[in-house]
């Protein structure tokens, strides 16, 4: 491997008030892509030209089609751009400062790692890790190198959330009981195929890969669908399930994992090739206020209402209290009162429309100021919150399909969590799928030592394994801690 898998010699750059923060976006994804958002690269990129002090000097993707197609919006421009297909050219160019990085979820880990000991600060997209010992080597690569690393979880500089959370924590509406996570975001199948497909021929594969199996390709679409296999990626735990379940544990003020954590759900209705849960419910124990996520993709009705809602919503959070309970996003809120009326409102007015510049900007500012401290969601923060999602779908992989009275029977006295698996099974009703025949999967409960960061007790040994991915040479991350 090139030099960048040793540690940075010399002294983090030191930027004056006119220097410019020298950026490279790595990773540009498809706009065309069947259930995508547009390329999050491609999304990115207008955000790091909006914040002050930063410049993009250098685009990046296996896939050439793509660079070309941002490339060329440079050249419109009369802008000058350096394209490469492979990052580790990027983590060599030393008059680079920064990267983006908006890669599949399997390179997170490796691409973040390799960065900062190439001298680089990094913008991670979400979620931070592929796996729970990935989150740990980028926390560390992160301080042993001195970086600056920001996690892509954009509702972490939400002014609007920090109000309300603020009037939370300083107990107007009493104690915290419980949070709820949602994200009831519709979906449809992959569906099948049954043979291995063409590759495309502008995309180099074995990059693609990396520290990944290199399998052939037994999905429709090479791009996006990855999100749907747990060699790359994390299901819609850590494809949505990330936001929410972030900005939740910051209104409940955890800043570590669960010390316990369990999962119910499915792959339903879908008949598709994809593997991981298109319905979860996830358990976060924390001893203060337990937190649950509840993951909805299924719609086979077309009654708009079938997705469901939860205290009147289908996103964002509910903060449950004493004496009342907060609902709402980023893009607005409000308390109520334990009878349901809003006591108090926290509007948008236009704040969550510059919310993801907003983010960049303040990467950009710790980036010349060389403190990590003024970061909205430094690595540390984006490695607990995505351990959640891992615990999840750690949970959910060592499961067991399971009757649904049997479920019911043994999470009983849990009654937040009893409530949320009957709400969940009156979602599947209304998309015509019935527990009774197409049993969920029950996870255990599984104990996470946050000192250790290892799993501990009954099923350790099986949850360790699947926490740590085996690595495709010449991929290799570096054990730092």
């Amino acid at each position: 491997m090139p030099r960048i898998v040793m540690r940075a010699e010399g002294a983090a750059r030191s930027f004056g008030p006119n220097d410019t923060v020298r950026v490279a976006v790595i990773g540009m994804g498809s706009t065309t892509a069947v259930g995508g958002v547009g390329g999050r690269g491609h999304q990115l990129i207008p955000r790091v030209r909006e914040a002050p002090g930063a410049k993009i000097v250098a685009l990046c993707d296996v896939d050439q089609t793509h660079l070309d197609r941002e490339a060329q919006l440079f050249k419109n421009r009369s802008e000058e751009i350096a394209t490469h297909r492979d990052l580790r050219r990027v983590l060599d160019d030393k008059s680079i400062d920064a990267v983006v990085i908006a890669l599949p979820n399997h390179w997170h880990g490796l691409a973040t790692v390799w960065a900062c000991q190439a001298g680089k600060d990094v913008y991670v997209e979400k979620p931070f890790s592929y796996d729970l010992w990935e989150g740990q080597q980028m926390v560390a690569a992160a301080r042993q190198n001195g970086r600056i690393v920001q996690v892509g979880t954009q509702n972490r500089s939400s002014t609007l959330l920090r109000e309300a959370f603020d009037c939370l924590h300083a107990g107007q509406i009493g104690a915290m009981r419980y949070a709820h996570a949602l994200v009831y975001r519709p979906r449809d199948g992959i569906g099948t195929v049954n043979a291995s497909l063409s590759l495309p021929e502008t995309v180099d594969y074995d990059l693609w890969c990396g520290p990944a199996p290199k399998t052939s390709l037994i999905r429709k679409q090479l791009h996006y669908e990855w999100h749907w296999f747990w060699a790359t990626g994390n299901g819609e735990m850590g494809n949505n399930g990330i936001h929410v379940i972030d900005i939740a544990r910051w209104a409940l003020g955890q800043d570590e994992p669960p010390p316990r954590a369990m999962s119910i759900g499915g792959r339903f209705a879908f008949d598709d090739c994809g593997e991981t849960a298109n319905t979860h419910v996830a358990f976060f124990d924390y001893p203060s206020a337990p937190l649950i996520c509840e993951i909805r993709n299924v719609r086979a009705s077309q009654r708009p209402e079938a997705i469901g809602k939860f205290r009147n919503q289908n996103r964002g959070i509910i903060i449950d209290c004493e004496g009342g309970y907060f609902a709402g996003d980023s893009s607005g809120g409000a308390i109520f009162n334990k009878d349901g009326k809003k006591i108090k409102e926290f509007a948008d007015e236009g704040r969550s429309k510059g919310l993801e510049t907003s983010h960049m900007t303040n990467f950009v500012a710790a980036v010349r100021s060389r403190k990590a401290s003024e970061l909205a969601a430094p690595a540390s923060a984006g490695h607990h919150s995505t351990a959640c999602c891992h615990l999840a779908n750690v949970s959910y992989r060592l499961g067991k399909q399971t009757r649904p009275e049997v479920i019911q029977e043994m999470i009983q006295i849990n009654q937040p969590l009893s409530d949320a698996f009957e709400r969940c099974r009156e979602y599947l009703r209304e998309n015509e799928v019935s527990l009774e025949t197409t049993p969920a999967v029950l996870g255990p409960w599984l104990t996470y030592d946050s000192k250790q960061e290892r799993f501990v007790g009954d099923y350790a040994d099986d949850a360790n394994a699947l926490s740590r991915r085996e690595y495709r040479r010449p991929f290799l991350m570096p054990k730092i801690t």
